[in-house]
Parts: C-alpha cells; structure tokens; sequence
C-alpha cells in the first residue's frame, strides 16, 4: 500500500504489539502524522526513559524507577500480605478496586510447559527468598489467573510454600474458569479477594 519505508516500519511496530491490528497501526501511524512536532518529540522521549529507566522492584518485581516501587515502600500497606500475581497488569486492576492494602508479587508469567516456560523462567525463586526474609508475613494470596496455566502455577508455589507454616489462599471462583484478571471488574475482583480459599 505504501512504499515509504519509514511509515511502513511504524505500522510494522503497532502491529506487532499485543492487541493492535494492521488497520488499528495505520490509524496511530496517521494520529501520529497530525500532531505537532513538540508533542511527537515528547512521545519520542518518554518512550526512551521508560525504556532506559525502568527496572524491576527489588522486592516484589513489579515495574519501578526506583529501588523500591512506591506500594512496597508504602509504610500504610500491610506488609503481612502479599498477593501473588501474574503481571503487573494485574496489579494495577486490584489497586482500582481500592479494597486490597496488602502488597504483590509480580511472577512475570505463569509455568507453561507447552511454551517451554519452567518455574525458573518466572519470579518464583524471588518470592521465596522474600517471604523466607521477612518473618512477618502470615498469608500469601495466590492470584493468577484461573486458566490451566495459572492453575498449574499456584499449585507449584503453594506446595513450596507449605513447609513455611504460612496461611497459603486462592482468589475465589467469582472470575470465570479460562480468563484472565486484567479483564475482570473491579467489584468481580473485590469479592474474589474477600471470599478467598484457603489451600494450606
């Protein structure tokens, strides 16, 4: 359709990211072409310090500039609870319910043989150094996602968990077997956090 290298390549970049068709690239490829050159240059720039600058919390591995994410340096969040999840994704949709103050931990996948991905592949090894850290912790809320995947990998953590002598739970049923949390709403999270099974 178009030859210009440089347009093609742009929509080549939307495209290839999750959830972005070829048609919905060329749209942002066209938005991007209408607006002024300050606020593209601004885009430019934002995209590079994200980039550049983001890091992984060194505690629960969420996406951070800094050491430590603002959630697990809150002194207001009950460090006695972390709530285990798959990406952070995820925690931003428990964080919009308003109703969960404990902290994360953020696996950065789930246990997918099929996929070739192992537990070492996912922040599972970092999970158990922290709680093994800090002695406070009395429950670990397993929250992926209730696909196979998610099932498999909450299964995983909860048996190396067992020996720790800490209350290990399951987000109730209240999100349909198969899907994915991101997608869930907020009062569908909320009462799956507050009528939570315990596993061990």
């Amino acid at each position: 359709m178009y030859k210009e290298n440089n347009l093609k390549k742009l929509a080549k970049i939307f495209s290839d990211m999750p959830g972005i068709g070829v048609k919905s690239a060329w749209k942002m490829v066209f938005y991007i072409l209408k607006l002024d050159k300050e606020k593209v240059l601004e885009i430019a720039n934002t995209l590079v310090s994200v980039s550049k600058n983001t890091k992984k919390c060194r505690i629960c591995q969420n996406y951070t500039e800094e050491e430590i994410c603002s959630i697990c340096g809150d002194a207001k969040r009950n460090k006695e609870i972390i709530c285990v999840v798959e990406n952070p994704r995820d925690v931003i949709s428990f964080e919009k319910t308003n109703s969960f103050f404990g902290t994360y931990h953020v696996l950065h996948g789930l246990i997918s043989p099929i996929e070739g991905i192992g537990p070492r592949e996912i922040a599972i090894k970092e999970l158990i150094i922290n709680i093994k850290k800090n002695k406070n912790i009395k429950e670990v809320i397993l929250a992926t996602s209730p696909t196979t995947e998610g099932e498999a990998t909450a299964m995983y953590i909860a048996k190396l968990l067992k020996p720790l002598n800490i209350v290990v739970s399951r987000l109730a049923y209240g999100i349909s077997i198969g899907s994915e949390i991101q997608y869930a709403d907020n009062m569908t999270i909320l009462k799956s956090i507050e009528n939570r099974n315990k596993l061990i």
